[in-house]
């Protein structure tokens, strides 16, 4: 998972003071994201999945479709 958000960020040409700018944290814990030295919080993962309009799967490594999924109106 480490990886993959340091891909998606790296193919956005953004810095992680940057993107930890928009997700509203230290760049210091974003970096523990890419690490892999702490978990990604929930909150924090839906915002990563909604800014690279991604899946919270694709992020977490659980498929390699980067393609997000349809919402469903109820």
């Amino acid at each position: 998972m480490n990886t993959r958000i340091r891909d998606l960020r790296q193919d956005k040409d953004i810095t992680q003071k940057e993107i930890s700018k928009i997700l509203n944290i230290s760049q210091v814990a974003y970096s523990y994201y890419e690490l892999g030295k702490r978990n990604i919080p929930l909150d924090i993962l839906m915002k990563l999945a909604d800014f690279y309009h991604t899946s919270t799967d694709y992020i977490l490594c659980r498929t390699n479709n980067p393609s997000p999924y349809r919402k469903h109106n109820n």
